[in-house]
């Protein structure tokens, strides 16, 4: 059984691009996965200087962390994902690749993009940092 997940939009703040302003989780165990890299199993950085090389390997990443809990994209309560941009464009693409990912739902709860100046690992682009409430 999972426990109850609300996501909500009220009316009285703006529409969104997939995601909702809020998002309420019936008490029950959680998971902070650590921040997912574009890295491989043998923790090498794949694709130097491509973004959607990189979104990709950070969704299949997320997949496996969440499964290793048994949860899913749908269990997500809470995403950040940090993008090496400061180009609007460039960021809105971003989105739209991660929500159109095997963890698009993860995308729907409460999130935040943002674009920062450098990451951890020298060329990485992105990496997104994900609460799930577990199912029970």
């Amino acid at each position: 059984m999972t426990g109850q997940i609300t996501r909500i939009n009220p009316p009285q703040l703006h529409a969104t691009p997939g995601y909702h302003h809020i998002t309420v989780v019936e008490a029950g165990p959680t998971a902070y996965l650590a921040g997912q890299c574009p890295l491989d199993e043998a923790g090498e950085l794949v694709g130097p200087g491509d973004l959607n090389a990189q979104i990709d390997q950070v969704a299949a990443n997320a997949l496996a962390a969440l499964s290793a809990v048994g949860a899913g994209p749908e269990h997500v309560v809470r995403s950040v994902i940090y993008v090496v941009s400061d180009d609007g464009p460039v960021l809105g693409a971003a989105w739209r690749r991660l929500t159109a990912s095997v963890v698009g739902p993860a995308f729907t709860t409460a999130s935040t993009l943002l674009g920062v100046a450098r990451l951890g690992f020298s060329g990485q682009l992105v990496e997104v940092d994900l609460t799930a409430a577990l199912p029970r």
